[in-house]
Protein backbone atom coordinates (compact mmCIF):
# COMPACT_ATOMS: atom_id res chain seq x y z
CA UNK A 1 0.00 0.00 0.00
CA UNK A 2 1.03 3.67 -0.89
CA UNK A 3 2.29 5.46 2.00
CA UNK A 4 0.91 8.52 0.33
CA UNK A 5 -2.18 10.49 2.30
CA UNK A 6 -4.79 11.45 -0.26
CA UNK A 7 -6.36 14.97 0.42
CA UNK A 8 -9.59 14.53 2.15
CA UNK A 9 -12.41 16.64 0.73
CA UNK A 10 -14.62 16.68 3.26
CA UNK A 11 -13.04 18.03 5.92
CA UNK A 12 -11.80 20.81 3.67
CA UNK A 13 -15.27 21.44 2.73
CA UNK A 14 -16.01 22.40 6.66
CA UNK A 15 -13.19 24.10 6.98
CA UNK A 16 -13.92 26.60 4.31
CA UNK A 17 -17.91 27.10 5.43
CA UNK A 18 -16.75 27.63 8.99
CA UNK A 19 -14.43 30.30 7.46
CA UNK A 20 -16.85 31.34 5.59
CA UNK A 21 -19.76 31.74 8.43
CA UNK A 22 -17.20 33.39 10.78
CA UNK A 23 -16.17 36.17 8.13
CA UNK A 24 -20.29 36.65 7.71
CA UNK A 25 -20.95 36.69 11.70
CA UNK A 26 -18.14 39.48 11.80
CA UNK A 27 -19.26 41.69 9.04
CA UNK A 28 -22.97 41.74 10.25
CA UNK A 29 -21.61 44.76 12.31
CA UNK A 30 -21.83 46.98 9.22
CA UNK A 31 -24.26 45.30 7.20
CA UNK A 32 -26.66 47.04 5.24
CA UNK A 33 -29.27 44.31 4.67
CA UNK A 34 -32.17 47.02 5.56
CA UNK A 35 -32.23 48.87 2.09
CA UNK A 36 -33.96 48.40 -0.67
CA UNK A 37 -37.52 47.75 -2.14
CA UNK A 38 -39.07 46.88 1.91
CA UNK A 39 -38.24 50.84 2.32
CA UNK A 40 -41.56 51.55 0.63
CA UNK A 41 -43.03 49.74 2.88
CA UNK A 42 -42.51 52.64 5.87
CA UNK A 43 -42.55 55.64 3.21
CA UNK A 44 -38.29 55.56 3.57
CA UNK A 45 -36.60 57.15 0.33
CA UNK A 46 -33.06 56.90 0.64
CA UNK A 47 -30.96 59.75 -0.62
CA UNK A 48 -28.77 58.54 -4.03
CA UNK A 49 -25.51 58.26 -2.80
CA UNK A 50 -25.75 57.66 0.41
CA UNK A 51 -27.01 55.30 3.69
CA UNK A 52 -29.30 57.81 4.98
CA UNK A 53 -33.43 57.42 4.42
CA UNK A 54 -35.93 59.72 5.00
CA UNK A 55 -39.83 59.60 4.99
CA UNK A 56 -42.22 62.58 4.70
CA UNK A 57 -44.48 64.00 7.28
CA UNK A 58 -48.02 62.20 5.87
CA UNK A 59 -46.06 59.23 4.85
CA UNK A 60 -43.97 58.02 8.36
CA UNK A 61 -45.44 54.88 10.35
CA UNK A 62 -45.41 54.69 13.82
CA UNK A 63 -42.30 53.55 15.88
CA UNK A 64 -42.79 50.73 18.30
CA UNK A 65 -43.28 51.70 22.10
CA UNK A 66 -39.69 50.06 22.75
CA UNK A 67 -39.27 49.67 26.85
CA UNK A 68 -36.99 48.18 29.06
CA UNK A 69 -34.47 48.72 31.62
CA UNK A 70 -31.44 51.10 30.91
CA UNK A 71 -27.48 49.57 31.21
CA UNK A 72 -28.40 51.88 35.30
CA UNK A 73 -31.23 49.94 35.39
CA UNK A 74 -33.59 52.30 34.90
CA UNK A 75 -37.13 51.71 33.35
CA UNK A 76 -37.63 53.20 30.04
CA UNK A 77 -39.74 53.36 27.29
CA UNK A 78 -39.60 55.35 24.24
CA UNK A 79 -43.36 57.29 24.68
CA UNK A 80 -41.82 58.52 28.11
CA UNK A 81 -39.85 61.08 25.24
CA UNK A 82 -43.67 61.77 22.87
CA UNK A 83 -43.48 65.93 21.52
CA UNK A 84 -39.49 65.45 21.56
CA UNK A 85 -37.89 64.62 18.38
CA UNK A 86 -35.74 61.12 19.67
CA UNK A 87 -32.83 60.29 17.80
CA UNK A 88 -32.65 55.89 18.27
CA UNK A 89 -29.20 54.12 18.45
CA UNK A 90 -28.91 50.42 17.81
CA UNK A 91 -25.37 49.86 18.67
CA UNK A 92 -23.13 46.81 20.72
CA UNK A 93 -19.64 46.83 22.39
CA UNK A 94 -18.40 44.61 20.41
CA UNK A 95 -18.87 46.77 17.00
CA UNK A 96 -16.14 48.84 15.60
CA UNK A 97 -18.28 51.22 13.59
CA UNK A 98 -20.03 51.55 16.55
CA UNK A 99 -16.90 52.75 18.78
CA UNK A 100 -16.31 54.85 15.91
CA UNK A 101 -19.28 57.01 15.77
CA UNK A 102 -19.81 57.26 19.54
CA UNK A 103 -18.23 60.40 19.80
CA UNK A 104 -19.87 62.15 17.18
CA UNK A 105 -23.07 60.68 18.42
CA UNK A 106 -22.44 62.31 22.22
CA UNK A 107 -21.02 65.40 20.33
CA UNK A 108 -24.66 66.03 18.48
CA UNK A 109 -26.10 65.11 22.08
CA UNK A 110 -24.32 67.56 23.79
CA UNK A 111 -25.34 70.08 20.87
CA UNK A 112 -29.23 69.29 20.67
CA UNK A 113 -30.37 68.12 24.12
CA UNK A 114 -31.89 71.52 25.16
CA UNK A 115 -33.66 72.11 21.97
CA UNK A 116 -36.51 69.20 22.36
CA UNK A 117 -34.33 66.50 21.05
CA UNK A 118 -33.80 63.10 23.18
CA UNK A 119 -31.11 60.28 22.65
CA UNK A 120 -31.82 56.58 23.67
CA UNK A 121 -29.35 54.21 22.21
CA UNK A 122 -30.38 50.72 22.00
CA UNK A 123 -27.66 47.89 23.49
CA UNK A 124 -27.97 44.50 21.63
CA UNK A 125 -25.90 41.79 21.65
CA UNK A 126 -24.11 42.44 24.44
CA UNK A 127 -25.02 39.10 26.85
CA UNK A 128 -22.89 40.89 29.75
CA UNK A 129 -23.90 43.64 30.67
CA UNK A 130 -20.78 45.34 32.00
CA UNK A 131 -19.19 45.15 28.81
CA UNK A 132 -21.83 47.44 27.36
CA UNK A 133 -21.59 49.78 30.85
CA UNK A 134 -17.84 49.84 30.22
CA UNK A 135 -17.97 51.08 26.64
CA UNK A 136 -19.94 54.22 27.26
CA UNK A 137 -17.79 55.19 30.40
CA UNK A 138 -14.54 54.93 27.55
CA UNK A 139 -16.27 56.42 25.12
CA UNK A 140 -18.11 59.60 27.76
CA UNK A 141 -21.71 58.61 26.47
CA UNK A 142 -23.96 60.51 28.76
CA UNK A 143 -27.64 59.57 27.01
CA UNK A 144 -29.55 56.15 28.25
CA UNK A 145 -29.63 53.37 26.51
CA UNK A 146 -32.20 50.80 26.71
CA UNK A 147 -30.61 47.23 27.48
CA UNK A 148 -31.51 44.54 24.85
CA UNK A 149 -29.06 41.92 24.40
CA UNK A 150 -31.46 39.68 22.90
CA UNK A 151 -32.85 42.02 20.34
CA UNK A 152 -36.21 41.24 21.37
CA UNK A 153 -37.28 44.69 21.33
CA UNK A 154 -35.80 45.43 18.02
CA UNK A 155 -38.22 43.16 16.35
CA UNK A 156 -40.68 45.32 17.70
CA UNK A 157 -40.37 47.60 14.31
CA UNK A 158 -41.90 47.70 11.25
CA UNK A 159 -40.95 45.13 8.86
CA UNK A 160 -38.33 46.97 6.33
CA UNK A 161 -37.79 50.02 9.08
CA UNK A 162 -34.73 48.04 11.19
CA UNK A 163 -32.77 45.02 10.15
CA UNK A 164 -31.87 43.96 13.82
CA UNK A 165 -28.46 42.45 11.84
CA UNK A 166 -27.55 45.98 10.74
CA UNK A 167 -25.69 47.60 13.52
CA UNK A 168 -25.23 50.65 14.17
CA UNK A 169 -28.39 51.61 12.47
CA UNK A 170 -29.53 55.25 13.83
CA UNK A 171 -32.76 56.02 13.34
CA UNK A 172 -34.99 59.83 14.30
CA UNK A 173 -38.29 59.43 15.40
CA UNK A 174 -40.29 62.79 15.03
CA UNK A 175 -42.39 64.70 17.89
CA UNK A 176 -45.73 62.79 16.69
CA UNK A 177 -43.65 58.95 17.47
CA UNK A 178 -43.45 58.25 14.29
CA UNK A 179 -40.25 56.90 11.81
CA UNK A 180 -38.81 60.18 10.21
CA UNK A 181 -35.57 59.15 9.10
CA UNK A 182 -32.77 56.19 9.24
CA UNK A 183 -29.01 55.41 8.67
CA UNK A 184 -27.26 52.33 8.66
CA UNK A 185 -23.57 52.30 9.43
CA UNK A 186 -21.65 54.51 11.57
CA UNK A 187 -22.47 58.17 11.46
CA UNK A 188 -20.25 61.40 11.85
CA UNK A 189 -21.58 64.75 12.84
CA UNK A 190 -22.78 66.41 9.73
CA UNK A 191 -24.58 63.14 8.48
CA UNK A 192 -26.12 62.71 11.90
CA UNK A 193 -27.27 66.64 11.90
CA UNK A 194 -28.60 66.15 8.30
CA UNK A 195 -31.02 63.54 9.46
CA UNK A 196 -31.84 65.31 12.42
CA UNK A 197 -32.02 68.95 11.60
CA UNK A 198 -35.00 68.46 9.05
CA UNK A 199 -37.28 66.67 11.80
CA UNK A 200 -36.95 69.39 14.20
CA UNK A 201 -37.71 72.30 12.13
CA UNK A 202 -40.79 70.96 11.74
CA UNK A 203 -44.06 72.20 13.15
CA UNK A 204 -44.80 71.02 16.69
CA UNK A 205 -47.69 69.40 16.69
Amino acid sequence: MSGTTRPRPRLAAAAAATAAAAALALSGCSSSGSSGSADGQVGFVTAKGTNISRAEVGHRQDAPDIAGNTLEGTPVKLSDYRGKVVVLNVWGSWCGPCRSEADDLQRIWDKYKDQGVQFLGINTRDQEIKNAVRFEQEKGVTYPSLYDPAGTELLKFPKGSLNSQSIPTTIVVDRDGKLAARAVGGQVDDALESMLQPVLAEPKP
